[in-house]
């Protein structure tokens, strides 16, 4: 019986984990240089993590891998992780809640079950998390520094969506709804059901088209109630906020698209949010969430962050990042009276940066660019550019060097 990997599950092979490893060292690279540091959170968490504070939709809940952690007296129902930031958020409470600023990073897996088992169950995301500072001016600095990692990867066309789940919830508030109705309308918007738009048009024409409305600078924003003529002095503060992130975004000249309505996947969020696509594909977003970590039993902390998906872009990454950065490759074939000679020479090339296989027996690997055999007489070190096909009888391993560099 032919055995193969459970439904939903991907395996990395040399070439994913090629871009893979990229991207990692692209980003937390990114993440140190703007002060950030590294954090990891275990990959079972309690239920109760994300049930106490009602932080995810009944769809997603309904989505988790859950079971009972039974020690034969009593037990916990646990889940693997379908998030990362209310882990991250727990691990900021429990060891980090003096801190008057944390910057947080992290790179991990998540997992969502899916029916069909044709979608990726396990998902790969990186992420970071600025806690403790409610100015907007960290949601512009989380913006900048995700956008960076992605024109570091040389992914270009990426399209930046601005909304505010404060000021959507505020508009549901105001078209009188009670707190039962808001929270269906919101919960659909968050599964993507753009239905829920037209029919609150047709219930409510007055004051619902404003969460369809779409634009493209902080003016849009700061013309946003006159447009229809409406005065929602209690929405000033959330208004303020995007006007103050747009008016940033413009004088970095990062253009972006501003959609009111437009939260999906964003349950737990309070404040901004963003959202980033490449090729009409989301590939990550974000924003704040004031109101996570006291909902989680912690003291009242401002906070925001964002996730970019990993398995996407790996996708998009170009095959040809991944040629001319690695240091060349040399084959070296050793005698079998000079094995202690051989490895010493394997060692020192490798100190200076070479990547060196050894040939273990057959035809030998074939993606190298120098052969280098290891004799035990003269000549004692045969040095061969196979691109070429020049060979070199040299004596010592600064010979051998001195070839290779140039």
């Amino acid at each position: 019986m032919k055995i193969e990997k459970s439904k939903g599950m991907q395996d990395l092979l040399p070439a994913d984990m090629a871009k893979f490893r990229l991207i990692n060292e692209v980003f937390r690279d990114s993440c140190l240089k703007w002060g950030y540091q590294e954090v990891k959170t275990p990959t079972l968490e309690s239920l109760h993590l994300f049930t106490s504070a009602g932080t995810l939709t009944p769809s997603m809940l309904g989505k988790v891998y859950s079971f009972l952690d039974w020690d034969g007296w009593s037990g916990e129902r646990v889940v693997l992780r379908p998030d990362a930031t209310i882990p991250v958020a727990r691990l900021y409470i429990e060891n980090m809640a003096d801190k008057e600023l944390a910057k947080l990073f992290y790179i991990v897996n998540t997992f969502i079950f899916e029916e069909s088992g044709k979608k990726n169950r396990e998902k790969w995301q990186f992420g970071a998390e600025l806690i403790g500072i409610g100015s907007p001016m960290a949601d512009v600095e989380l913006i900048v520094l995700a956008m960076e990692v992605l024109e570091k990867l040389g992914l270009g066309n990426v399209e930046l969506k601005l909304s505010h789940a404060g000021l959507t919830r505020g508009i549901l508030q105001k078209l009188g709804m009670n707190q039962e109705e808001q929270h269906q309308v919101f919960d659909k918007l968050l599964d993507g059901d753009a239905s829920v738009l037209n029919q609150l048009q047709a219930d409510k024409p007055g004051l619902a088209p404003l969460l369809a409305l779409q634009g493209q600078s902080s003016g849009f924003v700061k013309n946003l109630t006159s447009a229809l003529a409406l005065d929602l002095p209690e929405l000033k503060p959330q208004i303020d906020d995007l006007v103050f992130i747009a008016d940033a975004l413009q004088a970095l000249g990062r253009s972006f698209k501003i959609d009111i309505a437009s939260v999906r996947g964003f349950e737990y969020y309070t404040g901004n949010i963003f959202q980033l696509f490449i090729n009409d594909e989301k590939v990550g977003g974000g924003g704040r969430y004031d109101d996570l970590i006291t909902a989680m039993g912690g003291k009242p902390t401002p906070a925001s962050g964002f996730a970019l998906y990993l398995d996407l872009l790996m996708k998009l990454i170009d095959s040809g990042r991944l040629t001319g950065q690695a240091a060349p490759t040399v084959l070296v074939k050793i005698d079998t009276a000079a094995a202690n000679t051989g490895f010493g020479l394997a060692v020192q090339l490798r100190k200076a940066g070479y990547t060196v296989k050894l040939h273990l027996g057959g035809q030998g690997p074939v993606d190298v660019q120098w052969k280098l055999e290891v004799h035990n007489k003269a000549p004692q070190l045969v040095l061969t550019d196979l691109a070429q096909n020049n060979k070199h009888e040299l004596k010592t391993i600064e010979e051998v060097l001195k070839i290779l560099k140039r």
